[in-house]
């Protein structure tokens, strides 16, 4: 089972399972997401999700965290059962930075929609006839969501989590053609506070991104003049900034 935890400096969140809740989320967020091109105006949200894919990946490949958990095993039960066996399970571990994840949880509402669309007619016909309620990779993404907002609901005061969820999931396809530069730029602002500042701007971070107020427009605005200048897309365009190579997790 997939769990989530606030980081030691509340600079993002860690996700942990063991290697089939791994295996089984990345492949749900790859197959949620569909394939290139398939959206076009999601593209550059569906590498967000991808990005979360890499670390899943890499950490599959025995390249990421490892935790050991109780997995209820004592002595007396290996006793009954005439075995001798670990009391821990291997839990596989990735980072994810706040805003980052923030994004990601909301966009993953937006694609789930795409997706259940794509198996059925239209909205109607998947209501009416309940096309999809068992789908295994909805069933994956509404578990992987949860438990973001169940380490949400840990981490952030009672009030902040109600107005959160209401951001979060209000109104929503959105992610359509969003500039994801800006999550860029909020991701190196969150990293450069410090770890009481932090705490307090995960609520900040789920509004600036969901309400694309007025610095995403400002971002938004000078990425179509440069893309007009340079003659390509916006999603081509980088900011000139830099991650750190070691975050203080």
């Amino acid at each position: 089972m997939i769990y989530v935890t606030n980081t030691p400096n509340n600079t993002g969140v860690t996700i942990y399972g063991d290697y089939k809740d791994f295996e089984a989320l990345y492949e749900s967020l790859h197959e949620i997401v569909g394939d290139e091109g398939e959206y076009p105006s999601y593209d550059d949200a569906r590498l967000r999700v991808l990005g979360v894919c890499y670390d899943l990946r890499h950490a599959l490949m025995g390249d990421r965290e490892i935790e050991f958990v109780d997995n209820g095993m004592d002595v007396d039960k290996m006793r009954r059962l005439a075995t001798i066996t670990s009391d821990k399970n291997i839990y596989l571990a990735i980072n994810v930075l706040w805003p980052e994840m923030l994004f990601v949880t909301m966009a993953l509402n937006d694609f789930v929609l795409l997706y259940a669309r794509k198996q059925a007619k239209n909205t109607y016909t998947l209501m009416r006839h309940n096309k999809n309620i068992w789908d295994n990779t909805i069933a994956h993404i509404r578990l992987f969501q949860a438990a973001i907002a169940k380490c949400l609901k840990k981490t952030v005061s009672d009030a902040s989590f109600a107005r959160m969820l209401n951001l979060m999931n209000k109104d929503y396809p959105w992610v359509d053609g969003y500039v994801t530069q800006y999550i860029d730029l909020l991701n190196c602002k969150f990293i450069d506070m410090d770890k009481e500042k932090r705490l307090k701007n995960i609520p900040i971070m789920a509004k600036r991104i969901a309400e694309q107020g007025k610095e995403y427009r400002k971002l938004k605005d000078d990425l179509q003049k440069a893309a007009k200048i340079h003659k390509c897309s916006i999603t081509d365009l980088r900011l000139i900034i830099d991650y750190p190579e070691n975050i203080e997790w």
